[in-house]
């Protein structure tokens, strides 16, 4: 039903100047309170959607509502709905970390009261209660993330759009804001989240979609596209990368999915994990090939988006 829907875009294209096409009649569905996690290769086009539904620029054609607000139409009613923390910090490097989050709240209209509480809930919240006085010149770049998050957040936004939100966060800080996300979404907050870390869309969204060369090649949930791998992954491993290109031509024939190798490992996807390991072992010794390491494993949306692109997300 298009009410339980907070954002729509259909058939969205852009061609920049020089002709290079970013968006192909891409279309995009975020339920309500939940999570859409857009991945891709550098260059798919994930941060062309981004800035499209959020008024930064316009399509050459297509559509797009946010909570029912047509995006072309009535720009300024959707950013008072939205917020976004894009690749590049949108703070002022010569203000504290307060004062950054102080003038996004008078930028929005906020009551002044209820600027300077939510200012210091989010620098608690974000951990930078210690620079919190400091000028945004002095802080490492993680604690830069963390501020320009937190900026996307002072006006309390229905929609939340994050490009790449973790990029530079060490392991811990990016565990805390998936925290930080769960929390929004049960509270009532929609996200769309492109990432370049598959274990973030695996732990956090709801749906996903793959785009590449700025068209859609695939949807689902991540146990829905986990699933086109089938039930297992057979990980080999061998002495030296020219081993693993034989390997890699005898091996071609034991599941639905070609394998692929990266440097001397050789990943087989395959439904019938125990029956193939034995036929793929069969079929090295067959060829005088010997394998260094054997790992069975469930498929991972890496597996996915290299099957699926051909590519890595870098």
């Amino acid at each position: 039903m298009i009410d339980d829907l907070a954002v729509v875009a259909r058939d969205l294209t852009k061609t920049f100047k020089g002709g290079t096409l970013a968006l192909d009649n891409l279309s995009i569905e975020v339920a309500r309170a939940s999570v859409l996690g857009l991945l891709g290769p550098n260059g798919a086009g994930k941060t062309t959607a981004v800035r499209i539904l959020t008024t930064i620029i316009k399509p050459d054609s297509g559509t797009a509502f946010i909570l029912g607000t047509d995006v072309i139409r009535d720009p300024a009613r959707v950013r008072s709905v939205i917020g976004l923390a894009g690749q590049n910090a949108a703070v002022d490097e010569n203000l504290t970390g307060l004062e950054n989050l102080r003038m996004v709240g008078d930028l929005n209209h906020l009551p002044r009261g209820e600027v300077k509480a939510r200012a210091r809930e989010l620098i608690s919240q974000f951990d930078l209660a210690d620079a919190a006085n400091r000028p945004l010149k002095t802080y490492s770049g993680g604690m830069r993330r963390r501020l320009d998050i937190a900026a996307s957040l002072v006006a309390r936004p229905a929609v939340l759009f994050l490009d790449e939100p973790t990029t530079g966060l060490d392991p811990q800080s990016r565990n805390d804001l998936w925290e930080v996300i769960e929390n929004l979404v049960e509270q009532g907050t929609t996200v769309l989240l492109t990432t370049q870390y598959l274990e973030e869309a695996d732990r956090l969204a709801r749906q996903i979609v793959v785009v590449d060369h700025g068209r859609e090649i695939a949807k689902g949930t991540p146990g829905e596209l986990k699933a086109r791998l089938g039930q297992t992954v057979l990980e080999i491993g061998f002495l030296d990368h020219e081993i693993a290109v034989r390997a890699l031509g005898v091996l071609g024939q034991l599941g639905k999915i070609p394998p692929t190798r990266d440097g001397h490992l050789v990943e087989v996807p395959v439904d019938d994990g125990p029956k193939s390991a034995l036929e793929a072992l069969r079929v090295l010794d067959s060829a005088e090939i010997q394998p260094t390491t054997f790992t069975l494993r469930e498929p991972s949306l890496d597996d996915v988006f290299l099957s699926i692109t051909g590519k890595t997300t870098e």
